[in-house]
Protein backbone atom coordinates (compact mmCIF):
# COMPACT_ATOMS: atom_id res chain seq x y z
CA UNK A 1 0.00 0.00 0.00
CA UNK A 2 0.69 3.61 -0.02
CA UNK A 3 0.48 5.23 3.37
CA UNK A 4 0.81 9.13 4.21
CA UNK A 5 1.58 9.44 7.35
CA UNK A 6 1.27 12.85 9.45
CA UNK A 7 3.07 12.74 12.90
CA UNK A 8 5.84 10.40 12.65
CA UNK A 9 8.21 11.23 14.89
CA UNK A 10 6.54 10.98 18.15
CA UNK A 11 6.90 7.11 20.06
CA UNK A 12 4.28 5.71 18.11
CA UNK A 13 5.47 7.36 14.69
CA UNK A 14 8.90 6.55 14.74
CA UNK A 15 8.15 3.03 15.62
CA UNK A 16 5.28 2.51 12.96
CA UNK A 17 7.21 3.86 10.13
CA UNK A 18 9.95 1.47 9.87
CA UNK A 19 7.52 -1.38 10.54
CA UNK A 20 5.34 -0.44 7.71
CA UNK A 21 8.51 -0.47 5.20
CA UNK A 22 9.12 -3.85 6.74
CA UNK A 23 5.28 -4.95 5.82
CA UNK A 24 6.34 -4.06 2.00
CA UNK A 25 4.58 -0.15 2.20
CA UNK A 26 5.24 2.78 0.48
CA UNK A 27 5.47 5.54 3.49
CA UNK A 28 5.32 9.52 2.61
CA UNK A 29 5.67 11.53 5.65
CA UNK A 30 3.85 15.23 6.17
CA UNK A 31 6.51 17.16 7.95
CA UNK A 32 6.68 20.76 9.10
CA UNK A 33 9.70 22.25 7.86
CA UNK A 34 11.95 20.87 5.68
CA UNK A 35 12.23 17.30 4.35
CA UNK A 36 14.64 15.10 5.55
CA UNK A 37 13.40 12.18 3.35
CA UNK A 38 12.92 12.05 -0.09
CA UNK A 39 9.27 10.82 -0.01
CA UNK A 40 8.89 13.22 2.87
CA UNK A 41 6.12 16.27 1.85
CA UNK A 42 5.94 19.54 3.95
CA UNK A 43 2.94 20.85 5.09
CA UNK A 44 1.46 23.61 7.84
CA UNK A 45 -1.62 22.59 9.66
CA UNK A 46 -1.90 25.52 11.61
CA UNK A 47 -2.45 27.57 8.66
CA UNK A 48 -4.12 24.67 7.00
CA UNK A 49 -1.73 24.83 4.11
CA UNK A 50 -1.28 20.58 2.56
CA UNK A 51 -1.54 20.13 -1.14
CA UNK A 52 -4.09 17.93 -2.10
CA UNK A 53 -1.22 16.18 -4.44
CA UNK A 54 0.61 14.99 -1.28
CA UNK A 55 -2.26 12.67 -0.52
CA UNK A 56 -3.27 11.74 -4.18
CA UNK A 57 -2.75 8.56 -5.34
CA UNK A 58 -2.72 7.06 -1.56
CA UNK A 59 -4.39 4.49 -0.60
CA UNK A 60 -4.22 4.94 3.15
CA UNK A 61 -3.95 7.95 5.57
CA UNK A 62 -2.16 7.58 9.13
CA UNK A 63 -2.73 10.62 11.38
CA UNK A 64 -0.99 10.75 15.18
CA UNK A 65 -0.18 14.53 14.93
CA UNK A 66 -0.42 16.27 18.17
CA UNK A 67 1.12 17.83 20.76
CA UNK A 68 2.09 16.22 23.96
CA UNK A 69 -0.05 16.46 27.09
CA UNK A 70 1.99 15.48 30.23
CA UNK A 71 4.98 17.11 28.85
CA UNK A 72 4.44 20.79 29.96
CA UNK A 73 1.71 22.25 32.51
CA UNK A 74 -1.24 22.54 31.44
CA UNK A 75 -1.99 26.26 31.44
CA UNK A 76 -5.05 27.99 29.41
CA UNK A 77 -2.64 28.49 26.59
CA UNK A 78 -1.09 24.61 26.74
CA UNK A 79 -4.49 23.48 26.39
CA UNK A 80 -5.40 25.57 23.64
CA UNK A 81 -2.18 24.59 22.03
CA UNK A 82 -3.28 20.55 22.84
CA UNK A 83 -6.51 20.73 21.32
CA UNK A 84 -6.16 23.01 18.46
CA UNK A 85 -2.98 20.78 17.10
CA UNK A 86 -4.98 17.81 16.93
CA UNK A 87 -8.81 19.06 15.85
CA UNK A 88 -6.26 21.20 12.76
CA UNK A 89 -4.42 18.50 11.37
CA UNK A 90 -7.67 16.12 11.93
CA UNK A 91 -9.53 18.45 9.88
CA UNK A 92 -7.16 19.60 7.47
CA UNK A 93 -6.44 15.90 6.56
CA UNK A 94 -10.01 15.07 6.38
CA UNK A 95 -11.16 17.76 4.02
CA UNK A 96 -8.53 17.25 1.90
CA UNK A 97 -9.15 13.25 1.43
CA UNK A 98 -12.87 14.33 1.23
CA UNK A 99 -12.36 16.65 -1.43
CA UNK A 100 -9.91 13.92 -3.85
CA UNK A 101 -11.44 12.24 -6.71
CA UNK A 102 -8.50 9.45 -6.89
CA UNK A 103 -7.45 9.81 -2.67
CA UNK A 104 -7.33 7.34 0.46
CA UNK A 105 -10.34 5.39 1.21
CA UNK A 106 -8.78 4.76 4.48
CA UNK A 107 -8.05 7.54 7.84
CA UNK A 108 -6.16 5.82 10.76
CA UNK A 109 -6.84 8.61 13.10
CA UNK A 110 -5.33 9.02 16.06
CA UNK A 111 -7.49 9.61 19.63
CA UNK A 112 -6.75 8.89 23.10
CA UNK A 113 -8.44 6.46 25.84
CA UNK A 114 -9.18 9.19 27.97
CA UNK A 115 -12.15 9.62 26.42
CA UNK A 116 -14.00 8.16 28.87
CA UNK A 117 -13.06 10.30 31.81
CA UNK A 118 -12.53 8.81 35.49
CA UNK A 119 -14.99 5.84 35.55
CA UNK A 120 -14.04 3.45 38.53
CA UNK A 121 -13.47 -0.49 37.53
CA UNK A 122 -16.84 0.01 34.75
CA UNK A 123 -15.72 -2.10 32.31
CA UNK A 124 -15.77 0.04 28.73
CA UNK A 125 -16.29 -0.72 25.01
CA UNK A 126 -16.25 1.86 22.28
CA UNK A 127 -20.03 1.86 23.05
CA UNK A 128 -19.45 3.85 26.37
CA UNK A 129 -20.47 7.83 26.30
CA UNK A 130 -17.71 10.03 26.89
CA UNK A 131 -16.69 11.44 30.23
CA UNK A 132 -16.12 15.04 31.45
CA UNK A 133 -12.50 15.70 32.11
CA UNK A 134 -10.42 17.89 29.86
CA UNK A 135 -8.77 15.23 27.25
CA UNK A 136 -12.93 13.45 27.01
CA UNK A 137 -13.28 16.75 26.04
CA UNK A 138 -10.61 16.88 23.24
CA UNK A 139 -11.23 13.30 22.37
CA UNK A 140 -14.70 14.79 21.49
CA UNK A 141 -13.77 17.66 19.36
CA UNK A 142 -10.59 15.53 17.74
CA UNK A 143 -12.48 13.00 16.45
CA UNK A 144 -15.24 15.29 15.51
CA UNK A 145 -12.84 17.17 13.24
CA UNK A 146 -12.74 13.60 11.09
CA UNK A 147 -16.23 13.96 9.75
CA UNK A 148 -15.94 15.91 6.42
CA UNK A 149 -14.03 12.28 5.60
CA UNK A 150 -16.67 10.46 7.45
CA UNK A 151 -19.49 12.31 5.63
CA UNK A 152 -17.81 11.73 2.09
CA UNK A 153 -18.02 7.80 2.62
CA UNK A 154 -14.13 7.06 3.68
CA UNK A 155 -13.33 4.77 6.29
CA UNK A 156 -12.05 6.48 9.40
CA UNK A 157 -10.97 5.01 12.29
CA UNK A 158 -10.53 6.41 15.74
CA UNK A 159 -7.10 4.88 17.10
CA UNK A 160 -8.54 5.35 21.12
CA UNK A 161 -4.92 4.64 22.68
CA UNK A 162 -4.13 3.50 25.91
CA UNK A 163 -1.08 3.96 27.79
CA UNK A 164 1.53 2.92 25.63
CA UNK A 165 4.01 1.03 27.47
CA UNK A 166 7.57 0.54 26.09
CA UNK A 167 11.11 0.25 27.81
CA UNK A 168 11.84 4.03 26.98
CA UNK A 169 9.63 7.15 26.71
CA UNK A 170 6.44 6.95 26.80
CA UNK A 171 4.30 6.92 29.87
CA UNK A 172 7.19 4.38 31.76
CA UNK A 173 9.79 7.20 30.69
CA UNK A 174 9.45 9.33 33.80
CA UNK A 175 8.49 5.70 36.05
CA UNK A 176 10.77 2.73 35.47
CA UNK A 177 13.88 5.07 36.05
CA UNK A 178 12.31 4.97 40.00
CA UNK A 179 11.45 1.49 40.31
CA UNK A 180 14.70 0.90 38.86
CA UNK A 181 15.84 3.25 41.78
CA UNK A 182 13.39 1.26 44.33
CA UNK A 183 11.43 4.62 44.37
CA UNK A 184 8.57 3.40 42.36
CA UNK A 185 5.30 2.84 44.53
CA UNK A 186 1.52 3.28 43.74
CA UNK A 187 0.06 6.67 42.58
CA UNK A 188 -2.43 7.80 44.43
CA UNK A 189 -4.39 4.89 45.66
CA UNK A 190 -3.20 2.57 43.39
CA UNK A 191 -6.69 1.56 42.47
CA UNK A 192 -7.00 3.39 39.53
CA UNK A 193 -7.14 1.03 35.91
CA UNK A 194 -4.77 2.01 33.54
CA UNK A 195 -5.62 0.63 30.65
CA UNK A 196 -2.59 0.11 28.03
CA UNK A 197 -1.27 -1.78 25.29
CA UNK A 198 3.33 -2.53 24.68
CA UNK A 199 4.40 -0.30 22.00
CA UNK A 200 4.54 -3.25 19.40
CA UNK A 201 0.73 -4.04 19.96
CA UNK A 202 -0.04 -0.26 19.26
CA UNK A 203 2.20 -0.77 16.00
CA UNK A 204 0.47 -4.20 14.97
CA UNK A 205 -2.66 -3.02 15.86
CA UNK A 206 -2.58 0.23 13.48
CA UNK A 207 -1.36 -1.88 10.24
CA UNK A 208 -4.08 -4.36 11.40
CA UNK A 209 -6.57 -1.19 10.71
CA UNK A 210 -5.36 -0.54 7.25
CA UNK A 211 -7.41 -4.01 6.60
CA UNK A 212 -9.45 -4.42 8.90
CA UNK A 213 -13.57 -3.22 8.36
CA UNK A 214 -13.55 -1.43 11.25
CA UNK A 215 -14.76 2.27 11.81
CA UNK A 216 -15.34 4.47 14.52
CA UNK A 217 -13.43 4.49 17.63
CA UNK A 218 -11.52 1.45 18.63
CA UNK A 219 -10.26 0.92 21.79
CA UNK A 220 -6.52 0.41 21.31
CA UNK A 221 -5.44 -1.37 24.33
CA UNK A 222 -4.35 -4.89 25.10
CA UNK A 223 -5.28 -4.74 29.16
CA UNK A 224 -6.33 -3.22 32.11
CA UNK A 225 -4.99 -3.10 35.50
CA UNK A 226 -4.79 -0.59 38.46
CA UNK A 227 -1.75 1.49 38.86
CA UNK A 228 -0.88 -0.21 41.89
CA UNK A 229 -0.78 -4.17 40.20
CA UNK A 230 1.23 -2.40 37.19
CA UNK A 231 3.86 -0.95 39.55
CA UNK A 232 4.35 -3.76 41.89
CA UNK A 233 4.55 -5.97 38.72
CA UNK A 234 7.40 -3.67 37.44
CA UNK A 235 9.28 -4.06 40.83
CA UNK A 236 9.34 -7.52 41.16
CA UNK A 237 10.53 -8.13 37.71
CA UNK A 238 13.18 -5.90 38.48
CA UNK A 239 13.91 -7.30 41.93
CA UNK A 240 12.94 -3.89 43.59
CA UNK A 241 10.60 -2.73 46.58
CA UNK A 242 7.66 -0.93 45.54
CA UNK A 243 6.62 0.65 48.72
CA UNK A 244 7.03 4.61 47.84
CA UNK A 245 3.31 5.71 47.85
CA UNK A 246 2.91 9.16 45.96
CA UNK A 247 -0.14 11.07 47.96
CA UNK A 248 -2.98 12.11 45.91
CA UNK A 249 -2.84 15.81 47.12
CA UNK A 250 1.06 15.55 46.11
CA UNK A 251 0.08 14.24 42.52
CA UNK A 252 -2.42 17.29 42.14
CA UNK A 253 0.09 19.95 43.02
CA UNK A 254 2.85 18.79 40.66
CA UNK A 255 0.60 17.85 37.47
CA UNK A 256 -2.21 20.44 38.12
CA UNK A 257 -4.94 19.62 35.43
CA UNK A 258 -3.43 16.80 34.45
CA UNK A 259 -3.71 14.56 37.28
CA UNK A 260 -7.35 13.43 36.63
CA UNK A 261 -5.71 11.64 33.24
CA UNK A 262 -3.28 9.79 35.90
CA UNK A 263 -5.39 9.43 38.78
CA UNK A 264 -8.50 8.47 36.92
CA UNK A 265 -9.75 5.19 36.36
CA UNK A 266 -10.20 4.01 33.07
CA UNK A 267 -10.40 0.09 32.10
CA UNK A 268 -11.15 0.01 28.50
CA UNK A 269 -11.58 -3.73 26.51
CA UNK A 270 -10.48 -3.60 23.35
CA UNK A 271 -13.92 -4.90 21.86
CA UNK A 272 -13.50 -3.38 18.03
CA UNK A 273 -10.17 -4.91 17.67
CA UNK A 274 -10.96 -8.56 19.48
CA UNK A 275 -14.11 -8.38 17.17
CA UNK A 276 -11.95 -7.74 13.84
CA UNK A 277 -9.19 -10.70 14.52
CA UNK A 278 -6.21 -8.75 16.21
CA UNK A 279 -4.52 -10.73 18.61
CA UNK A 280 -1.74 -9.17 20.65
CA UNK A 281 1.95 -10.24 21.10
CA UNK A 282 1.72 -9.13 24.81
CA UNK A 283 -1.79 -9.65 26.03
CA UNK A 284 -1.65 -9.66 29.74
CA UNK A 285 0.35 -7.76 32.11
CA UNK A 286 3.08 -10.22 32.54
CA UNK A 287 3.78 -10.58 28.94
CA UNK A 288 3.65 -6.62 28.51
CA UNK A 289 6.46 -6.07 31.68
CA UNK A 290 9.08 -8.91 30.32
CA UNK A 291 9.13 -6.52 27.33
CA UNK A 292 9.51 -3.33 29.34
CA UNK A 293 12.19 -4.77 31.39
CA UNK A 294 14.53 -7.22 29.65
Amino acid sequence: MDIVVAGSRGLIGSALVPALRAHGHHVRRLVRGTPSEPDDVEWDPDAGRLEPSALAGADAVINLAGAGVSDRPLTKARKRTVLLSRTRTAGLLSSTMAGLVTGPQVLVQASGIGAYGDRGAEILDEHEPLGTTFFAGVVRQWEASTLPAVEAGLRVAHLRSGIVLAPRGGALGRLLPLVRAGLGGPLGSGRQYWSWITLPDEVRAIIHLLDAPVHGPVNMVAGADTNAELTRALARALHRPAVVRAPAWAMRIALGDFAPEVLGSIRATPRALTDSGFVPVHPDLAAAVQYVTV
